[in-house]
């Protein structure tokens, strides 16, 4: 039996990682979150993977290896993707945002597990203006622990997911590998919504909580396909011939409309997008599942980033 590569997750979320992780053949020994509704998503469709469910800087490097069963320098892949919103260039961007100092949590636990590899995510506002101050002591701090580091920018559409999505993605690799870290090339086509939304049935029980008001109707109408709805919040209608704008965390802050009828996106068409299985299930309600899409690490783009690392770092052709 092929031994498979194993991987921690860190501010896991409900899971977005996690599965593109599974996809690529990798064995997730223990995923770290906090958000209570997070976690109970990711238990249900993770049941056999341990969660650490508290705050991250209260997990001691010994206690994290203990839960996964594994010990300094053993474990292949630490992922992470910090909480993102002190760079985000979606809200007021702040250096020094106490939410930006989770990486450091982040670093503290790779230091002490001293994994092959690690991967962490995050939005591109970190490279941008004041902020590119803030990356560079990112950097250098995943680089004091013991890494090779190097960060690009890949937007998920080009990775199998149909959303426009920019992230930036850190690869690291431990010094004495004496591997350079790179990322994977871009997939090739991209896939718009018009394809996507041919292939989803969507039923009465999908269409629930997908009706606008009346003066979202008309700002719907107004809008045409691609057009911003709304004069504050910007929410935007689909476009068909184009991969959907990055999903945020909610509808009320650039969300995405249907192209063609005047109403919501379900939450079917929501997972689809996100590149979500249908299988996948969402704890909560409609809310829930909406902020936890807009949250995670698209799965296959996650899939290929792990593909790319078993097969040109941890060199195993699997």
């Amino acid at each position: 039996m092929v031994k498979q590569p194993t991987v921690i997750s860190t501010f896991a979320g409900c899971g977005g990682s996690s599965l593109g992780y599974k996809l690529a053949g990798f064995h997730e020994l223990l995923a770290v979150e906090w958000d209570d509704n997070a976690v109970a998503t990711f238990k249900l469709n993770f049941p056999g993977v341990p969660v650490y469910h508290g705050d991250i800087s209260k997990l001691t490097g010994a206690e994290c290896m203990k839960l996964a069963g594994v010990k300094s320098r053993e474990l292949d892949v630490l992922d992470g993707s910090p909480p993102c919103q002190g760079f985000s260039t979606a809200g007021k961007r702040k250096f020094d945002d106490p939410r930006n100092s989770l990486f450091k949590e982040y670093a503290r636990l790779l230091k002490e597990l001293q994994p092959k590899v690690f991967v962490m995510e995050n939005v591109t506002g970190m490279i941008k203006g004041c902020m590119k101050q803030a990356y560079l002591v990112i950097i250098k701090t995943l680089r004091d622990c013991g890494y090779q580091a190097k960060g690009e920018v890949l937007n998920a559409m080009y990775f199998n997911v149909p959303q426009s999505r920019e992230r930036v993605i850190i690869i690291g690799v431990r010094n004495d590998l004496e591997i350079k870290p790179n990322h994977p090339k871009p997939q090739g086509g991209v896939t718009v919504i018009r394809d996507l939304f041919k292939n989803i049935s969507i039923d009465d029980a999908d269409l629930k909580e997908t009706s606008l008001t009346p003066l979202y109707q008309k700002y719907w109408q107004q809008a045409g396909q691609g057009g911003t709805v709304g004069k504050l919040n910007k929410n935007k209608r689909l476009d068909l011939s184009r991969p959907s704008h990055t999903l945020q965390k909610s509808e009320g802050n650039g969300g995405a409309y249907h192209p063609t009828e005047c109403r919501a996106l379900s939450v079917k068409e929501l997972k689809a997008i996100g590149s979500f299985p249908d299988s996948f299930k969402f704890a909560g309600n409609r809310r829930d599942a909406i902020q936890r899409i807009g949250n995670s690490v698209p799965p296959n783009l996650m899939r290929v980033i792990a593909e790319h690392i078993r097969q040109k770092i941890l060199n195993d052709p699997v």
